[in-house]
C-alpha cells in the first residue's frame, strides 16, 4: 500500500500561484510514477500531468500547459505541483496518484490515491 497526503491547496486571485505537495509513505516512492488530477464540481476526474518515476519524462495537459511544473524529491517522497498564472477555471479538488509503472494519462491507471485538496481561484 501507498499513502499519500495532499496539501498546499487554497483561495487564490486570478494570476496567483499555488504550490501544491504529496508526501507519499508505504512503499518506495521512486518505484511509482506520479500522477496529478482534478475535478471540479458536475465534472469527471481530468488528468493535469504526471512524471516518471525518475523524473525525467512529464506530461502535462493542453489546458495546463506553461503554466504548472510538476517535479519530485525522491528523497522526500514527495512530488509538487507548481501552478502559476490560476484562472477560474482551475478551481477544483486536486488528487496526487501513484502508479507502479511508468507514467500514465489515464485515471484508470493509477493505484493509489490521495484524499485531494481544494484549489479555488477567484476572479
Amino acid at each position: 500500500q501507498v499513502q499519500l497526503v495532499e496539501s498546499g491547496g487554497g483561495l487564490v486571485q486570478a494570476g496567483g500561484s499555488l504550490r501544491l505537495s504529496c508526501a507519499a509513505s508505504g512503499r518506495t516512492f521512486s518505484n511509482y510514477a506520479m500522477g496529478w488530477f482534478r475535478q471540479a464540481p458536475g465534472k469527471e476526474r481530468e488528468f493535469v500531468t504526471t512524471i516518471s518515476r525518475s523524473g525525467g519524462t512529464r506530461y502535462y495537459a493542453e489546458s495546463v500547459k506553461g503554466r504548472v511544473t510538476i517535479s519530485r524529491d525522491n528523497a522526500k517522497n514527495t512530488v509538487y505541483l507548481q501552478m502559476n498564472s490560476l484562472k477560474p477555471e482551475d478551481t477544483a479538488v486536486y488528487y496526487c496518484a501513484a502508479r507502479g509503472s511508468g507514467p500514465s494519462l489515464g485515471v484508470r491507471d493509477y493505484d493509489y490515491w490521495g484524499q485531494g485538496t481544494q484549489v479555488t481561484v477567484s476572479s
